[in-house]
């Protein structure tokens, strides 16, 4: 087949092939696209979705054992026992998407590719992938991302969005440069007040011009430690579906913060008002509500840094110990605000509980692994439950904290069940 566009009898389009189709609908749009055919068309988000040319199976390639939330855009997390590695491999990471994966993204191919920096500085700037990597140091950092719903499948009532358990977070080893160096290159002007970034993934309406996420940090949090520019993830390429060729990780904040195939960051002089920036999107309200309450729009503020939480990572949920002897527990902990200073576990459903012992941080935002040996005294059920603590003595509740409309920032206590025989 050749890679044009044909027209039937009727005068009417049709798409050649595959190729074709992914790139007339890339560059012309839905609205475009029923002009030009004359007609509407049915079933339109299916044929957008084609235009990936890819399907969920294809772009899932290589995970194993996630749990598939969303297809629509791709939302898939891992079980708490599959997270049981300090690095979280790419098979085990979870999925966060807004929109559809660029198809630059799927082919891997960062030719012309180029990041912006304007708005209140001094020098805009232009600069390549190569631009990047030669211009400024790079560096190497382990670095949690947390979506920042993460847990929302436990508030009652219900929170809207895609339901997580706990599976919705990854530590992986992430290779760029420091944001700070990047920005402070292009001169801050005084009246810097915070991040916009904008990203080229297509929205899953098919327009071109709408922009499926554009969230933006405080400048501070900007320029602060551990914020980066990121182009390798576990030492290869960021691979499509985690932000190919570059993404930004602001670890302490919402996932969404760290914003895949980044090609701007603009600094605005006011809070960023873009595309799931306001409303209620990655927002709480700014005090304690009743479960259920309606929360005025104006009442809502932006979601900012993340709570201290811990995971179990093994054994896994179920499983069987031999009654009157000790059983390892472990897991990892992390805390928006940077190290954990202790980390204990209960088997009495939280009346006593147990020190873990703690590995130091490889580098601030990495999650810490504890250790722990516990004895079932009897045959019967358990639970085994974590605590965690910052370093401002601020601990996990045993649970839901602080219900919000969209279920943000669960960081109850997590539990396993196993049973002693």
């Amino acid at each position: 087949m050749t890679d044009e566009i044909t027209h039937g009898g009727s005068g009417k389009a049709a798409i050649a092939d595959e190729p074709a189709r992914r790139t007339f609908l890339k560059t012309t749009g839905l609205t475009a696209l029923g002009a030009y055919v004359g007609m509407n068309i049915p079933f339109e988000g299916n044929l957008m979705a084609l235009a990936q040319g890819m399907s969920e199976e294809d772009i899932m390639s290589g995970k194993d054992g996630l749990v598939l939330l969303n297809d629509r855009p791709l939302n898939a997390e891992t079980p708490a026992h599959l997270l049981d590695a300090d690095v979280t491999p790419y098979q085990h990471f979870f999925i966060r998407n807004n929109g559809f994966v660029p198809d630059s993204a799927l082919d891997m191919d960062a030719e012309g590719w180029t990041l912006t920096i304007d708005g209140e500085v001094d020098t805009p700037m232009e600069l390549s992938i190569d631009e990047l990597k030669s211009r400024f140091e790079e560096v190497t950092l382990r670095l949690v991302l947390e979506c920042g719903g993460n847990g929302r499948a436990f508030f009652n009532p219900g929170a809207s969005g895609n339901q997580w358990t706990t599976g919705a977070v990854g530590c992986a080893d992430w290779t760029g440069v420091r944001l700070s160096d990047v920005l402070n290159a292009a001169g801050i002007k005084p009246s810097a007040v915070y991040t916009a970034h904008h990203s080229d993934d297509p929205h899953l309406s098919g327009e071109p011009d709408k922009e499926v996420i554009s969230r933006g940090v405080p400048i501070e949090k900007a320029l602060a430690e551990g914020s980066i520019i990121a182009w390798a993830m576990n030492g290869g390429p960021i691979p499509a579906v985690h932000g190919f060729p570059l993404r930004l990780i602001v670890p302490g904040y919402p996932g969404s913060a760290s914003q895949k195939y980044i090609n701007r960051i603009q600094i605005r002089d006011q809070e960023h008002d873009g595309a799931k920036m306001t409303g209620y999107s990655y927002r709480v309200p700014a005090y304690p509500v009743a479960p259920g309450t309606e929360v005025p729009e104006e009442d809502m503020v932006v979601l900012t840094e993340m709570p201290v939480k811990s995971l179990i990572t093994f054994p896994q949920s179920g499983a069987q110990a031999a009654a009157g002897e000790a059983t390892e527990v472990r897991g990892h902990a992390w805390s928006g605000s940077g190290d954990i200073a202790s980390v204990e576990v209960s088997i009495d459903f939280g009346a006593t509980w147990t020190p873990a012992a703690l590995d130091a941080s490889v580098n601030k935002f990495a999650w810490q692994r504890f250790r722990a040996d516990v004895t079932l005294p009897q045959v019967g059920y358990y639970e085994i439950w974590a605590r965690a603590t910052d370093l401002n003595g601020v601990s996990q509740p045993p649970v839901v904290p602080g219900w919000n409309p969209r279920g943000y920032g669960n960081n109850m206590q997590h539990r396993i069940a196993m049973i002693a025989t």
